[in-house]
């Protein structure tokens, strides 16, 4: 055995050969090894065992009586697509050689057999083989994750963009553009109509267009080829190339650069790019989709985007609510970031006290989304018990969040079901807003209701 060389001691190991000493050989030399080897004489007989058992690994010889390796290979291929596969023989061309990879071999030996060479062999196939299970567990992972099962919501107006987001899914060239505030989800939505797609999670390419200078972002987006300015040394291949089979998700569309907006029109007009620098043309073959917080026929007006680009952009346009008109989904949010804050922290919370819980769904998030979970993860640092109560709640004060520091009007949005609705429920919601409006401080919840302290308690 040669050093360095690892192994899977529970790997299970299918060898079919019809000469018996070769089967005998190969099984102790294996065992030797630390694996587990079943040993059959023809490929019907593995064909049965392999629909008893799970293995790993098959070995097979080429030429044999009744059903040769190439065949044995095919009708596995049709059952396990993904099992290793190698065949071994003593009739090596180059010929059999490339025809057994084109069938699907993982890898191809000569008898006699190289001991060492096999093992290398095997234990390389069976490493790639975990690595590709972990991968598939991986992608498995991030489709349930974005998945839009996992953004149900109760609000009819994200029920609308959900099902808007669902039926233009199944069109995977479509460009999308996706509005809202910032931290209503713009990515996370974006995401889950990549997943449901149907394409590998990994072609989901993010470029945030304000977080890049503005000298950088077009090498960034299309890549370069050697020598296209002061410091490109090599080439290098962009989030367009990356993206291609998938999906280029363009945040903060509203910040890209005016000069380089002639050339993501061109892009979605005529579906062709070019790196900075060359002068061949690439196909793009990926679907666009772009976010913002801004609104673009403003920044039109303003001469900071192109109108012929807005307008090309908004081929399906979907704006996500802010949370404050969607408060019945925020006890599922305060669910939802509880369950992986108790993994993630280790801490057996109970969830929040019903006061806690009336000061979140009246309060205003400007932040949205996001705000609410830095919310809810500073609570679950802060508290003593496994009870968040309002105490623990951090919320701004109203002055920190109204357009130009000051305030302009206050629009309440209180929701009632027809048993709840009474005068005593529309002053407990005016308090809980108060209060979250002013950071628990019960004093200045009273001024801001213009009634003193005592009155308010």
């Amino acid at each position: 055995m040669k050093k360095g060389v690892t192994m899977n001691s529970s790997a299970r190991i299918l060898v079919v050969d019809d000469k018996q000493s070769f089967r005998f050989m190969m099984k102790g030399y294996l065992v030797d090894a630390g694996y587990r080897v079943t040993c059959v004489g023809g490929g019907a007989e593995a064909l049965e065992e392999l629909g008893r058992t799970r293995f790993d690994l098959v070995l097979s010889d080429m030429v044999m009586p009744e059903m040769d390796g190439v065949e044995l290979l095919r009708q596995i291929r049709n059952l396990h697509k993904q099992l290793p596969f190698v065949l071994v023989t003593a009739h090596g061309t180059v010929d059999s050689a490339v025809a057994a990879m084109k069938e699907g071999a993982d890898d191809y030996l000569l008898k006699p057999l190289n001991w060492d060479e096999l093992l290398v062999v095997v234990v390389r196939l069976l490493e790639n083989a975990r690595m590709r299970v972990s991968y598939d567990r991986m992608l498995d992972a991030e489709y349930k994750k974005y998945s839009f099962q996992n953004i149900s919501s109760s609000s009819p107006a994200m029920g609308a963009v959900l099902a808007a987001a669902q039926q233009v899914a199944a069109s995977p060239r479509t460009t999308i553009a996706i509005f809202g505030e910032s931290g209503v989800g713009k990515e996370v939505l974006a995401r889950a109509i990549h997943s449901a797609s149907g394409q590998n999670m990994t072609n989901f390419v993010a470029v945030n267009c304000a977080a890049i200078p503005e000298n950088l972002l077009e090498s960034e987006l299309f890549g370069h080829v050697k020598g296209a300015f002061t410091g490109a040394e090599r080439d290098r291949e962009g989030k367009c190339s990356l993206a291609q089979g998938g999906t280029l998700f363009l945040d903060e569309i509203g910040d890209m650069p005016l000069t380089l907006q002639p050339k993501l029109l061109r892009l979605l007009e005529e579906r062709v790019y070019e790196k900075v620098g060359a002068d061949r043309l690439i196909t793009a073959d990926f679907r666009v989709m772009v976010a913002t917080h801004r609104n673009l026929d403003e920044c039109c007006t303003q001469g900071t985007f192109r109108r012929d680009l807005y307008h090309r952009l908004k081929v399906f346009p979907i704006t996500i609510p802010p949370l404050r008109e969607r408060r019945e989904d925020i006890p599922r949010f305060v669910e939802y970031f509880l369950e992986r804050f108790r993994q993630h922290q280790g801490k057996s919370l109970l969830g929040l006290s019903q006061a806690a819980l009336d000061l979140l769904v009246a309060y205003g998030w400007p932040g949205n989304i996001r705000e609410l979970r830095n919310t809810l993860e500073y609570a679950t640092i802060v508290i003593k018990g496994d009870l968040i109560r309002s105490e623990h709640l951090r919320l701004q004060q109203p002055e920190t969040y109204l357009e130009g520091g000051t305030e302009k009007g206050i629009a309440l949005n209180f929701k009632f079901s027809s048993e709840d609705f009474s005068l005593d429920a529309i002053i407990r919601q005016g308090m809980n807003w108060a209060l979250a409006h002013c950071n628990n401080n019960k004093s200045s919840a009273a001024r801001l209701l213009k009634i003193s302290r005592k009155q308010f308690y």
